[in-house]
């Protein structure tokens, strides 16, 4: 039970929250969303689907809630590392959220400006209010202000790289690509990255305007700040959000203009907007009815053309073949963790096997939708060649198609191209000397062309 600084006990017997508890108490349900409920981070986030503790703070409390649970994420092994190494026995089953109270607590103490009493003072709070994890209240307090205490030792003896990295996944990468690039994708995703938006026209216009940088492509790059929504441009749908790696899919299509494209697994249509832009007739596919309305509303603010169907891709029919098709298929999306710290937390190695088999249906599916001469562009947001290499190796081997190599040329520098003429793009590509600006999405493109 808290004490008032006028010496009186709170009515109730509960505690009165204090400035900041409302943010930290929304990371902490964010936390156990992730972790402990295994729900996307985006889902608990969105607007119609997101928790109550998060979507009731103001504008300025959310960001700060969206911020440490980033990081919490973000920097979770050593956040673990840390904890383990000041408690000396295991958590009680029965702690409510004793653990995400903890590591919220952690996080800000270690890598955020917080100071060091506030983080302890609030923890302590959360606690308190939590009826199963108040009896450990005490344990809060002293652990916390220990790690402040000691936290240049703990930090300086911690391997970043390898603890913020699920182990199955480190030893995957290190096969992969080496350990060195293993290392180097890892140390990319410790780095919140920065915003990335595809523009109509006029990037280096619109690069000047929001203070960024226009990539070799025609991204237009600049530090992560405020509501998106926010920023000039946005309502008159002048620019989109994009990585820039996410734009090379579309990009390989070629000269699209007046040609049908059918953009599968669509939205929420970044690649439509990009295909609509460029003169396309396009036809975008995907089964999530909430997704497929968020897509509808970013081409109406765009004031871009496009046919939206809400359908199976493996059912979808259309009533014809298109010139081009586009597949961004649905993957275990470990390129993307530099964007989405989340996922490298929720993916399970089983996940990848389930996921690449549902890959080699709809590539088949995609293929069936093409005339033949046309393009198939395959592409997925994962490291892992199961969903990659593999998929298009599979589809020369069994679906009639051929490769359509990709030059060099086309990509405007960005990732590398295999022998075969395949593209891959890596966390750590793109570097350079402020690390909020570098970096790139995670991503294999192959092209196909229609036999």
């Amino acid at each position: 039970m808290g004490i008032r600084r006028d010496g009186e006990r709170p009515r109730g017997g509960r505690t009165r929250k204090t400035e900041g508890a409302a943010a930290r108490d929304a990371a902490v349900a964010l936390l156990a969303g992730v972790l402990d409920e295994k729900r996307p981070l985006d889902a608990l986030l969105d607007p119609e689907t997101g928790i109550g503790a998060f979507l009731g703070l103001s504008a300025r409390d959310r960001a700060l809630a969206r911020a440490i649970t980033g990081m919490a994420l973000r920097r979770r092994g050593q956040v673990a590392a840390a904890l383990a190494g000041l408690i000396e026995r295991p958590l009680p089953a029965k702690s409510g959220r004793l653990r995400r109270i903890l590591e919220i607590g952690a996080t800000q103490i270690l890598f955020l400006d917080v100071p060091d009493y506030a983080a302890v003072s609030l923890a302590v709070g959360q606690a308190e209010r939590d009826a199963d994890a108040r009896h450990f209240k005490g344990l809060v307090n002293g652990v916390l202000r220990r790690l402040a205490r000691e936290r240049e030792e703990i930090l300086a003896r911690q391997d970043p790289m390898a603890l913020n990295t699920p182990d199955w996944l480190f030893t995957r990468w290190s096969a992969r690509y080496g350990a060195a690039a293993a290392r180097a994708i890892a140390g990319a995703h410790l780095v919140e990255p920065a915003l990335d938006l595809t523009v109509r026209r006029d990037p280096e216009g619109w690069a000047v305007r929001l203070g960024g940088i226009v990539l070799p492509n025609g991204t237009v790059r600049l530090p992560a700040k405020g509501p998106i929504d926010a920023l000039p441009g946005f309502e008159e749908g002048a620019w989109w959000v994009q990585d820039a790696a996410a734009t090379l899919p579309a990009r390989l299509l070629g000269d699209v203009k007046g040609r049908s494209v059918a953009d599968l697994c669509a939205a929420p249509g970044g690649k439509t907007m990009q295909l609509a832009a460029a003169g396309a007739r396009v036809t975008a596919v995907d089964q999530s009815e909430p997704r497929m309305e968020r897509l509808k509303r970013n081409l109406a603010r765009a004031g871009l053309p496009a046919e939206a169907a809400t359908a199976d891709v493996l059912t979808f029919d259309g009533g014809q073949r298109f010139d081009a098709v586009l597949l961004d298929a649905p993957c275990s999306a470990t390129g993307t963790i530099r964007r989405h710290p989340d996922v490298a937390w929720l993916r399970k190695p089983d996940d990848i096997a389930s996921l690449a088999r549902l890959q080699t249906k709809l590539l088949a599916r995609a293929v069936e939708l093409t005339k033949p001469g046309g393009l198939v562009v395959f592409s997925t947001c994962s490291l892992e060649p199961e969903e990659g290499e593999e998929q298009a190796r599979h589809a020369l081997a069994t679906l009639p198609v051929a490769a359509a190599p990709v030059g060099a040329e086309e990509t405007a520098g960005l990732g590398s191209i295999s022998p075969e003429g395949w593209v891959r793009t890596l966390p750590c590509d793109l570097p350079g000397d402020d690390p909020r600006l570098a970096g790139l999405s995670g991503f294999f493109i192959a092209r196909l062309r229609r036999m």
